[in-house]
């Protein structure tokens, strides 16, 4: 495989999904985010990922996404649908019908769970990447899945003529580099607070979650690497660290994230499904003062901050279950 271009883009934002009070998909809160992040600096939107609740949304809610995705970016970003299923038979079908719904690329996550060795791993990947033409990243996060893509594997799995990229949310970076030396995958960064070191040792882009909240600075950020200035992309890393503490560190991602947009008034409920819950009392008020501590974030502004405790409390039951099949 020789890399030529990158379909994916550099600034991806791992998408949450707006849902209403009662659980449900709020597709019109869906279409105003996506173009929030995309006139902030994202050129790349990775739709039913983690940050998405891909584990209970429903198959028909994800190829929407897709289709949404598609139709609300109009050529400004492209649209990589994540998730998958951690049965390959499933995992082929759903990204099969996400090819045929629009999707530029694919997010594949190491199956979960099932805790295979790393050839059910290697074979698992491949069998993916056979079923569709569309260009895929590996999505290797151990903390999640329970098991990593081991070096072998992934210089293995490089040599398949689809797979050309790994989202790393592992964080060994010497690994990276010796992927990177020996391979042509690009590499994203999976990892919030390690974005501009991702990135300083030779990374694409990123896929990030604080991107939701602030896009436009991981726009400066790469921007800056891009052309050799490192100390302007050191000064954005430093402004973003207590808002990406604040996204990342006390509660799941796609619950602060959902609870500092809310507060913003960029979505129109807090609301994530169970067994997610927004963050409780105490949880809350960490993630307030660590917010008190972001200044000069460009893209953000807190005075207008107005988070709601009680709208974010508790989860939600949806209508129709999500599958694993």
């Amino acid at each position: 495989m020789t890399q030529t271009s990158n379909p994916f883009g550099q600034v991806l934002v791992a998408l949450v999904t707006p849902m209403t009070a009662d659980g449900e998909v709020d597709w019109p809160s869906v279409e105003k985010h996506i173009d929030d992040v995309i006139r902030s600096g994202a050129d790349g939107i990775v739709v039913t990922g983690t940050t998405g609740e891909t584990s209970t949304l429903t198959d028909a809610e994800k190829l929407r996404l897709v289709e949404v995705g598609k139709d609300v970016a109009a050529g400004r970003a492209k649209i990589i649908t994540g998730g998958g299923s951690n049965e390959t038979a499933h995992a082929i079908e759903l990204y099969k019908a996400s090819e045929k719904a629009g999707a530029d690329g694919i997010m594949i996550v190491t199956p979960y769970y099932n805790k295979p060795t790393q050839a059910g791993i290697l074979t698992h990947f491949r069998l993916v990447a056979d079923a569709t033409d569309l260009p895929v990243i590996l999505y290797d996060i151990p903390g999640r899945t329970g098991v990593p893509i081991k070096y072998e594997t992934i210089l293995r799995l490089a040599k398949h003529p689809n797979i050309l990229a790994v989202k790393d949310a592992k964080g060994d970076f010497s690994e990276v580099s010796r992927v990177l030396n020996q391979t042509d995958l690009m590499y994203f960064s999976g990892d919030d607070a390690n974005v501009l070191p991702h990135l300083a040792i030779g990374a694409t882009g990123l896929i990030g979650v604080t991107a939701n909240i602030a896009a436009a600075p991981y726009r400066t950020i790469v921007d800056a690497v891009n052309r050799g200035d490192l100390a302007a992309a050191t000064a954005q890393h430093k402004k973003l660290e207590p808002l990406v503490r604040a996204t990342m560190t006390h509660v799941p991602g796609t619950i602060a994230a959902k609870y500092i947009l809310h507060g913003l008034g960029r979505i129109s409920s807090p609301r994530v499904r169970l067994p997610l819950v927004g963050p409780e009392e105490w949880e809350a008020a960490i993630i307030e003062d660590e917010l008190a501590l972001v200044t000069d974030v460009e893209g953000v502004d807190f005075s207008n901050f107005r988070p709601d405790r009680n709208a974010a409390a508790g989860g939600a039951l949806p209508k129709v279950h999500g599958t694993t099949r």
